[in-house]
C-alpha cells in the first residue's frame, strides 16, 4: 500500500484539521478574511491619525497573507514604498515636511468637524456655537 502525496507540513500543527475539510477551510478563509480585512480598514482610517495607523494596515495585511497569497504580495509592495517614502521625506528641506504635516492636521481636523467633535467638546465648555455642528452628525 503507497501513501498518499501529501505534504509533511500540513501534518504539524493545527492548520492540518482545517486542510482535511473544504467545508471547515472555506470557513476559515471567510474568517481570515473578515478579521484582517476588518483590521486592514481601521488602518486605513487610522492612517493620518497620532498613533500606530500604518502598523495596524500592515498588521492587517499580515493577517490576510496566512491564507491569500495576493495579500503577501501587496504587503511587500507596501512595506517597500512605505519605507520609500519615509527615506524621501527625512531628505526633503523643513518647508517640505511643514506642508506635509500641514496636509495630515488638514485631514485630521476635517474629520474631527465632519465627525461632530467640535461640538461636542464645545458643548462640555458651553459653547453652542453653530458652526461648530458637523453637516452630516450635527443635528440635535
Amino acid at each position: 500500500m503507497t501513501k498518499p502525496d501529501v505534504k509533511p507540513e500540513e501534518h504539524k500543527g493545527w492548520r492540518h484539521w482545517f486542510h482535511r475539510n473544504p467545508a471547515l477551510n472555506l470557513a476559515y478563509r471567510i474568517g481570515v478574511g473578515v478579521i484582517g480585512g476588518l483590521v486592514l480598514i481601521a488602518g486605513i482610517i487610522m492612517i493620518p491619525y497620532p498613533g500606530p495607523g500604518w502598523l495596524v494596515v500592515f498588521a492587517g495585511l499580515a493577517i490576510l497573507a496566512t491564507e491569500f497569497e495576493w495579500a503577501g504580495r501587496v504587503l511587500k509592495f507596501a512595506k517597500r514604498y512605505y519605507d520609500r517614502w519615509v527615506v524621501w521625506l527625512k531628505r526633503q528641506p523643513s518647508w517640505v515636511r511643514g506642508l506635509v504635516m500641514a496636509g495630515v492636521c488638514a485631514i485630521v481636523l476635517v474629520t474631527c468637524y465632519f465627525l461632530n467633535v467640535f461640538a461636542l467638546v464645545g458643548g462640555w465648555f458651553g459653547l453652542e456655537w453653530s458652526w461648530l455642528q458637523s453637516p452630516i452628525f450635527g443635528s440635535r
